[in-house]
């Protein structure tokens, strides 16, 4: 579902060249969920970054559904994001105006859906997620948990084949947390999203198939881990 090899990212800043990511080879099964984790600074985010096309690689080759994206524009990273990507960050990104129907409806008329099939997706994903009640909420009357379940509904409301979560609980507490790492755990296990977790959170990583642990921009160790699914 989604293949690295020998990605690198170099940034440069005046003189000095800093090397994000180097030669990373990766490769991701479909209806995985695959967890990074390692210091700040060690190539996390910018991994996912490149995956979602909101960075480009210097050097190396990204195949998404065994799609190459060498060479992809804009416009055909944001095609793809529409429709097989769907992202979830730290500050949870919902847009203050609109209520939580309308955050959660919005990657979904950006397509040019609308009516009926809109309404009934919307509360399907937010009865997934449990926040049927809120509907007519607007962000600021959320707690912090309560913004990243309608995060992590936003984000798979378009049915998207890859699910990235950049420190989807970072801002969150320890109960809230695990609740989201819950929801993404279950994305894989019902639906068989391919979910790719950046984190620091050791307890967050432990309900992944996998853990690569990274350092200096590349992957070191790998670690399997037997989830409940799994060994049932």
């Amino acid at each position: 579902m989604v293949t690295l090899t020998e990605v690198s990212k170099i940034y440069t800043r005046g003189d000095a060249r800093i090397c994000g990511l180097d030669r990373v080879s990766l490769d991701v099964s479909a209806g995985t969920f695959c967890a990074f984790v390692g210091p700040s600074g060690c190539g996390k985010s910018t991994l996912l970054n490149l995956i979602a096309g909101l960075d480009v690689p210097t050097s190396g080759t990204i195949q998404l559904d065994q799609r190459s994206t060498s060479g992809f524009s804009s416009e055909d990273w944001t095609e793809i994001r529409r429709q097989s990507i769907g992202i979830v960050f730290q500050a949870f990104h919902l847009i203050p105006g609109l209520t939580v129907e309308e955050n959660v409806a919005f990657p979904l008329l950006l397509r040019g859906e609308q009516g009926l099939r809109v309404r009934e997706r919307v509360a399907q994903v937010l009865g997934l997620v449990r926040m049927t009640h809120r509907t007519a909420h607007r962000p600021s009357e959320l707690s912090g948990g309560e913004q990243q379940r309608v995060a992590v509904a936003r984000a798979i409301v378009h049915g998207p084949k890859i699910v990235l979560a950049d420190e989807p609980t970072g801002n969150l507490d320890s109960q809230h947390g695990a609740e989201i790492i819950g929801l993404l755990r279950q994305l894989v296990d019902q639906f068989r999203h391919t979910v790719l977790l950046v984190t620091h959170s050791a307890a967050a990583a432990d309900a992944a198939d996998y853990v690569w642990a990274m350092k200096d921009g590349r992957l070191t160790t790998r670690t399997m881990h037997v989830t409940a699914a799994q060994g049932a």
